[in-house]
């Protein structure tokens, strides 16, 4: 510490009075990062042994600085290039941010913006400034080549499959290894790969985003990063927003090199899958090897992932074992015990909608929900003296409270209902959908939405989320 507070008096001209650890400031890397400061002056220092590490990133800051790309200004280097002192940015990163203006799969407008300032900067490192970077600076590897895939899923497969005790099929899962290499290299590599592009290497300092943790930085593919973040494990970003932050930063992309999109798209979740298998790896060898109980509480938002994935996306390439040792993770008792150091209350969203439009889509990645459909209960919007009313009006509620039909409905879907979230918070589960549909989502289903929703609201460690798809369009 010694040498920090050397480094910030002959920058400053003043020693520092405080110095504190900066929290996560002992990270993967064995890196100790400090905050330093006196009355007038504050910054961060860094001591790391690796000083082919530091030397990455400090060249690589001075090139971006060059660009007038938002990274840390590096005040002040030791002559051993084993600590440097460099601007402090505050404390909050683009996670915090997010976990503050978030109400379990709601993001509030202002983190929504914050993200999109990220994704449009992100090309500027990867194309921009990429364009002429000092790759011989890069370490441990100048491009994210055939041994850099296969370190990263050796990685998974030693640390986390091995420690996890998930059964697989050794030469099986090493043949499609070799099929997923061959994909991810097919993809034009010739770009700045920033290789840790997630949310707690972005800070917010004055209302804008700044970039940290880029010294593992070399040649590679444009998906890499965006996969990052986009799957950022504990970020949990709704799949709906992933998919319109990815547009936005094609958009962006499209402002400096031409943009085929179907071939980005063709590579873009392969690079999702290697991302996601390095992250788990990295998990597995801190968690079950090195004993830092910290790092597997971020398995379950991984895995949750890898649930939607296995939903949602359809790969180019066939890759049976790989997807085989996926779904027994999904499975794996061991793993779902790991969810327990999260202490995390059920949310349940119920929802009305109209047929018309369509069922509503699960956002939360799960894949699932209860979804009723009412066009089957008598229907108020018949009526004249309903049309402009909806089902949460009193008029509209007494009519169909008089039906037999319709409250024997309600007790058989909340039957099914109640079962699902005693199973549920038995087994730790945080997200169930429930919606219920009509001819025009105004008011048998309304009415449904806002009767379960006020039984369940009386659960304890429930958190019910009510919402109207069609509400806009009920005329009043």
């Amino acid at each position: 510490m010694d040498t920090l507070a050397l480094l910030f008096e002959q920058h400053f001209g003043s020693a520092p009075t405080r110095m504190h650890p900066v929290q996560g400031g002992l990270g993967g890397s064995g890196r100790i990062i400090t905050r330093l400061a006196n009355d007038t002056h504050s910054a961060i220092g860094i001591l790391n042994e690796n000083t082919k590490e530091n030397a990455a990133f400090l060249e690589f800051s001075d090139h971006f600085r060059k660009y007038d790309l938002a990274v840390p200004e590096i005040y002040r280097v030791a002559e051993t290039r084993n600590a440097y002192l460099e601007q402090d940015l505050g404390d909050t990163t683009l996670f915090h941010f997010l976990a503050r203006n978030r109400s379990g799969s709601e993001i509030a407008p202002e983190a929504v913006n914050a993200y999109r300032k990220v994704v449009e900067a992100l090309p500027r490192f990867q194309v921009v400034a990429g364009r002429d970077l000092d790759y011989s600076v890069c370490y441990p590897r100048p491009s994210f080549d055939r041994r850099s895939i296969a370190w990263d899923l050796n990685y998974f497969k030693y640390y986390f499959l091995k420690l996890s005790e998930i059964p697989f099929h050794e030469e099986a899962l090493e043949e499609d290894f070799d099929k997923l290499t061959e994909y991810l290299l097919s993809a034009r590599r010739d770009y700045f790969l920033y290789r840790d592009f997630q949310s707690r290497n972005v800070m917010l300092h004055d209302g804008q985003p700044y970039f940290l943790d880029y010294q593992g930085g070399r040649h590679g593919a444009l998906q890499y990063d965006i996969a990052s973040l986009l799957f950022d494990a504990k970020a949990e970003l709704p799949p709906a927003l992933r998919e319109e932050l990815l547009n936005h930063y094609l958009d962006a992309l499209a402002e400096h090199i031409p943009v085929d999109r179907q071939d980005f798209l063709a590579h873009y979740y392969p690079y999702v899958y290697i991302r996601i298998m390095q992250a788990l790896g990295a998990y597995g060898y801190r968690g079950f090897f090195e004993r830092k109980v910290h790092f597997l509480q971020s398995v379950p938002y991984a895995l949750q992932n890898i649930r939607w994935l296995l939903h949602n996306v359809t790969l180019p390439i066939e890759l049976p074992a790989l997807m085989e040792a996926f779904s027994a993770m999904l499975g794996s008792e061991k793993l779902q015990k790991l969810a327990i150091t999260e202490k995390k209350e059920l949310t349940i969203v119920v929802t009305s909608f109209s047929f018309h439009r369509g069922p509503v889509q699960d956002e939360s990645g799960n894949g699932g929900g209860f979804v009723f459909d009412a066009r089957a209960l008598p229907n108020p919007g018949r009526e004249e003296q309903f049309k402009k009313l909806s089902g949460r009006d009193a008029e509209v509620i007494e009519y169909l409270e008089a039906e037999e039909s319709v409250s024997q409905y309600l007790e058989n879907a909340m039957n099914m209902v109640n079962a699902s979230v005693r199973a549920y918070k038995k087994r730790r589960f945080t997200h169930l959908m429930v919606s219920y549909g009509c001819t025009g989502g105004q008011h048998r289903s309304v009415y449904l939405a806002e009767q379960t929703a006020k039984r369940l609201a009386g659960i304890d460690g429930l958190k019910v989320i009510l919402r109207h798809r069609e509400e806009e369009s009920w005329v009043r």
